[in-house]
């Protein structure tokens, strides 16, 4: 006679060791090895279920599968439901036993007993394969029409498991579903809206068949709402609210993109949104359903209005979760109804400093999609107030952000400059080098606030230098600026002050004096000494009195372990010597072009041709041609095509100088000789030969005259405005479509451009989880060049179509002879898993 499962149970959590329970599993396991060899059929059941705490417990048992089958077979209920339950357990629709059981489950479906055909129904329902749901799925439709009640729920909710496997049943099953919902039992209805959006996400044209049910559902969902007190099915005094979510989550369904059929539920969703108590998690549940489908439908401006609110509300809940459910659900529908949103801004920028760091992340989002000019420095100071007191793993991001809010919505340049000096101080290694860029083009095409600028970074940079380790945005940006134009902190220049600013007295000495204390900081890092020595060496002819304690300076670093701050400390002092050339080699750097600049800003770059392959990665490009070569390695996207390279007659001058320029030279050019064509770029305008005009036109991508024309219309020609043409239109492709991610590529060419191709990707994500940390990295082949913006956010949240825009640009120098080609490589994070996925798009359409 066999051991009991509680003295079993007993005997495994009385074990101390791995090794006594092991030792306590070896020999029950050949227990029952035993009873299962001699036919043990009185305690059959209690062997599976002890076969089955094994099995819980890790360790095998295959050799008591066929036990189950046999427990199945048998005719009464209590074998059945340990057979059934050990079904589910111990196979998977993968094992090949399986099959063995479809006979048994399809006689217990015919039975009259409602218990037996649940439990079959439970199985079918958990484990079946494709084999098994295509046998038995008329036996699943018959009881669907059921006199039972209890056996049409079970049947509904085995059909969605039926569907997934054999989807071409879609047409016998859908009006069936929909004929659950007259039923008045709510586990029927439940189970019947479950089918129904099941069906609908498979099969999509069912969609608009179902509509005509639209009032049924709202007449279920009045019926919920308004009936008394229901003990069976009261959830914290909300009625049935699994069964309201369940109709909510279908009426969204039915209502997308279909006004008809949202003006029909306009008026119960306004009731379900005004009625329903938020004080417990059931009435919270329906409220977030409701606003989901609110916002999800063709619905008013008034009801959407009502659905913010409602989110807004959630904001003040006590609850994490609830407020991360609203702030996510915001940052979907900002978009939709932005001034909606925004009357909730002061709630969002609380939630910023909440202590939950995912609610911070969430909320540091969505008040970057609320910031416009009319509130950027509201929202900026208090976020500025904030990373002060900021974690520091929060750091990162909240600069980040900070950054480009201010760049982007700056109102006027002085504003724009003392914002990013106070994130710099506050938060100073996290600024990238972007930034200090943008900041420098930004001060130095503004002349007007040169003297301001000065005395800025100058209050700046003294108020961190007793900091232990100085912030190296601001070490590079003020050292950078001073040392251009240092001389207006002492007043010999008109450098008025701005409408508010204090006064300030600096000499030459106490400039000099603070370029040499951040020199001599330990911990200021090469680039930081770097920067700070070239700024000294420009001030030495701008503080001619200063010149022999500069060079002083200067040569203390000839011997320092950092080559490059050994070589520029030689350099300089070399330079000392030509006082005839120095005050014309350190003279002002003219400014910088902001319009191209602005235009290639986020290193939205071109790479060179030359190289075997093009990487790019979200206006990320890699600082050597080595890294972009391993990348182009990895993405195998190499053209071995002679003809794709560069004309073998092009000189080796003309070639440089291709390579500097970045741009393709006419064939006359190359044919004239290096020699030639550098002397028609440098040359005289009068020099310009006679028998070929259109040199210069070809060199400045103008539009290339007659030969027969002189060489003033090849000027005049240049300055003149082209011809338009008329722009082909091509269908948008599905580049990439993967875990719910998908990316659309919309194209079209400049006009008079044939060869370059302007592409609008945009990334959806149709998965129940956001998509974080997302990236594109894009190959072509090297007969091609291609320049990738920045895309518009990292971030595809939940549910979201076409919710991030990236812009692409390729240009085929083989245009006509060779079609479009691109390798793409897309990393993203989703529950916390790294993802990489790689795709070649081959699918464009000809002509590009």
């Amino acid at each position: 006679m066999s051991s009991r499962l509680r003295e079993l149970i007993r005997n495994v959590r009385q074990a101390k060791t791995a090794a006594e329970e092991r030792n306590v599993i070896a020999k029950e396991s050949a227990a029952l090895r035993n009873a299962f060899k001699d036919q043990d059929v009185t305690y059959r059941h209690r062997n599976v279920s002890k076969l089955m705490y094994i099995h819980m417990l890790g360790y095998p048992t295959h050799f008591g599968q066929r036990e189950t089958l046999k427990l199945i077979a048998a005719s009464g209920f209590p074998e059945k439901r340990i057979g059934y339950l050990g079904l589910m357990i111990l196979l998977d629709e993968r094992q090949e036993v399986l099959m063995l059981v479809t006979n048994s489950l399809k006689n217990d479906l015919n039975t009259r007993n409602q218990y037996i055909v649940g439990l079959a129904l439970c199985a079918l329902g958990n484990i079946c394969s494709n084999e098994m749901a295509r046998d038995l799925a008329p036996e699943v439709e018959k009881l669907l029409a059921s006199t039972n009640s209890y056996v049409r729920k079970k049947a509904a909710l085995c059909a969605t498991r039926v569907l997934r496997k054999v989807p071409e049943a879609i047409e016998t099953f859908a009006d069936k579903a929909a004929g659950l919902l007259t039923d008045r039992h709510h586990g029927v209805l439940l189970s019947g809206t479950t089918l129904m959006l099941e069906i609908c996400e498979i099969e999509p044209n069912t969609i608009e068949q179902y509509r005509r049910h639209v009032p049924m559902l709202c007449k279920i969902l009045r019926s919920l709402l308004m009936s008394g007190f229901a003990p069976e099915h009261d959830v914290g005094g909300i009625t049935d609210p699994f069964l309201q979510v369940k109709v909510l989550r279908l009426l969204r369904v039915l209502g997308k993109g279909h006004a008809d059929a949202s003006d029909q539920m306009s008026d119960i969703l306004a009731q379900v949104a005004t009625n329903t108590e938020g004080a417990r998690n059931a009435g919270n549940a329906i409220l977030y359903e409701c606003v989901q489908t609110i916002m999800g439908v063709e619905s008013v401006g008034g009801l959407r209005t009502l659905a913010i609110n409602i989110l807004g509300r959630f904001l003040a809940n006590r609850d994490n979760n609830i407020r991360y459910v609203a702030l996510n659900t915001l940052a979907k529908v900002v978009g939709v109804d932005t001034q909606a949103v925004q009357r909730h801004r002061t709630t969002v920028v609380e939630c910023v400093k909440d202590a939950d760091v995912s609610i911070r992340r969430r909320a540091l989002e969505l008040v970057y999609a609320l910031v416009n000019e009319g509130n950027i420095k509201t929202l900026t100071k208090e976020l500025l107030d904030y990373l002060k007191v900021s974690d520091l793993e929060f750091k990162p991001d909240l600069t980040s952000k900070i950054c480009m809010l201010v760049q982007r919505f700056a109102p006027d340049k002085q504003w724009h400059l003392d914002s990013l000096l106070q994130v710099m101080q506050q938060a100073g290694a996290y600024v990238k080098e972007e930034v200090c860029r943008a900041l420098i083009v930004l001060i130095s095409n503004a002349p007007e606030l040169h003297g301001y600028t000065a005395r800025a970074m100058y209050r700046a940079l003294k108020d961190s230098a007793d900091q232990a380790e100085l912030p190296l945005s601001l070490v590079t940006s003020t050292c950078w600026f001073l040392g251009e134009n240092g001389e207006l902190l002492l007043g010999k220049a008109d450098a008025p002050l701005q409408a508010g600013e204090q006064a300030l007295s600096v000499s030459s000495q106490e400039l000099v004096s603070l370029l040499e204390s951040v020199l001599s900081k330990v911990t200021i890092g090469p680039v930081g000494r770097e920067y700070a020595l070239t700024a000294l060496m420009k001030l030495s002819t701008r503080l001619p009195d200063h010149s022999e304690y500069i060079q002083g300076i200067v040569e203390q670093y000839r011997g320092s372990s950092i080559l490059e701050v050994q070589a520029r400390s030689c350099e300089y002092s070399h330079m000392f010597k030509l006082d005839g050339m120095r005050a014309a080699l350190l003279e002002h750097i003219p400014p910088l072009d902001e319009s191209t600049y602005t235009r290639n800003l986020g290193n939205s770059q071109v790479i060179d041709g030359a190289a075997a392959a093009q990487v790019v990665a979200n206006g990320d490009i890699a600082d050597a041609p080595a890294s972009a070569g391993n990348l182009a390695d990895l993405l195998s996207l190499d053209a071995p095509d002679d003809s794709a390279g560069p004309p073998a007659s092009a000189s080796s001058a003309v070639t440089a100088l291709q390579d500097l320029l970045s741009g393709d030279l006419s064939s006359d050019v190359a044919a004239a000789g290096g020699k030639q064509a550098i002397a028609d770029l440098l040359g005289g305008m009068g020099q310009m030969p006679a028998s070929n005009p259109t040199n210069l036109a070809d060199l400045l991508g103008g539009s290339a005259p007659s030969t027969s024309e002189s060489t003033g219309g090849a000027f005049a020609d240049l300055l003149s405005q082209p011809t338009p043409s008329s722009t082909p239109r091509f269908e948008p492709i599905t580049a990439f479509e993967k875990d719910g991610i998908r990316v659309i590529f919309k194209l079209s060419k400049p006009a008079g451009q044939e060869s370059v191709t302007d592409i609008e990707a945009s990334y959806s994500n149709s998965s129940s989880e956001a998509i974080t940390d997302f990236s594109l990295q894009a190959a072509v082949p090297k007969f091609m060049q291609l320049r990738l913006e920045p895309a518009s956010s990292s971030t595809l949240a939940a549910n979201s179509s076409d919710a991030v825009i990236q812009k692409l640009h390729v240009k085929n120098n083989m245009h006509g002879q060779k079609p479009l080609v691109m390798r793409l490589r897309i990393g993203f994070t989703s529950g916390g898993a790294n993802k990489v996925e790689q795709a070649e798009v081959k699918n464009f359409p000809a002509g590009l």
